[in-house]
């Protein structure tokens, strides 16, 4: 799985659970206001965790977690995340996926084979501003495949934007909607520029108002049934 991060316990990463997250490293994607640049660009650079070694620490934690969420980086992009999967599962937890939906066989056979409790979908924009936003021309309808195989797939997932001034606005939610239709449940993550960003220069960037992001949800949930705020 290439892990290369491992946050022993979360409270936030996994609804209604306790988890530990693994960090894959490598990403299709160079999102300038990515929060984990190393994880992107630099990962090889980072201590390499076995398999092994993850699922050993999985399964000494069974009495303090009962899920695990895996972020990155992309991991879907990992060869073998199918069999380390099945492991985590072996240990009796619930398994979440981080992704951007880039790779929807993966999202499909991972449910198929009931190995996937929860998804979150990353969508960085409108599919306008893709290039702009992630410095990557990406095909948009794979994301939409993604949200279409969790619409049907019977297990619980989000849609997240990050609302970023000048780069994800009214105007790119109404694009975002034409494109994804209805979905169940949609995260609207405040900009924090405190951080090393990818693309240092985004650090100057003055987040939104909390009034701004109030109505932006409020046009949300005209196309999600609900509609929740992070780092308000």
């Amino acid at each position: 799985m290439n892990i290369r991060g491992i946050y022993k316990t979360s409270l936030i990463d996994f609804p209604g659970k306790i988890c530990t997250v693994l960090f894959s490293g490598g990403c299709n994607l160079r999102c300038r206001f990515c929060h984990n640049p190393d994880l992107a660009d630099n990962w090889k650079v980072l201590e390499l965790a076995s398999n092994e070694e993850a699922i050993d620490l999985i399964r000494k934690r069974k009495k303090v977690i009962d899920a695990v969420t895996i972020s990155g980086g992309e991991p879907t992009l990992s060869l073998n995340i199918d069999s380390f999967f099945e492991k985590i599962k072996e240990l009796g937890m619930s398994i979440k996926l981080d992704s951007n939906g880039l790779h929807p066989e993966v999202i499909s056979r991972l449910i198929g084979k009931r190995l996937l409790d929860y998804a979150a979908i990353d969508i960085k924009t409108s599919p306008e501003k893709y290039r702009l936003v992630t410095g990557t021309d990406v095909d948009f309808s794979r994301i939409v495949e993604s949200i279409d195989i969790l619409r049907t797939g019977g297990i619980d997932y989000e849609v997240r934007t990050t609302s970023i001034p000048g780069y994800v606005t009214l105007d790119d939610f109404a694009g975002i909607r034409d494109r994804i239709g209805r979905v169940r449940s949609y995260c609207l993550q405040q900009f924090h520029r405190d951080a090393r960003l990818l693309d240092r220069s985004w650090e100057s960037i003055e987040p939104y108002p909390v009034e701004k992001i109030l109505a932006i949800r409020e046009f949300v949930l005209t196309f999600a049934d609900r509609c929740e705020l992070r780092g308000i």
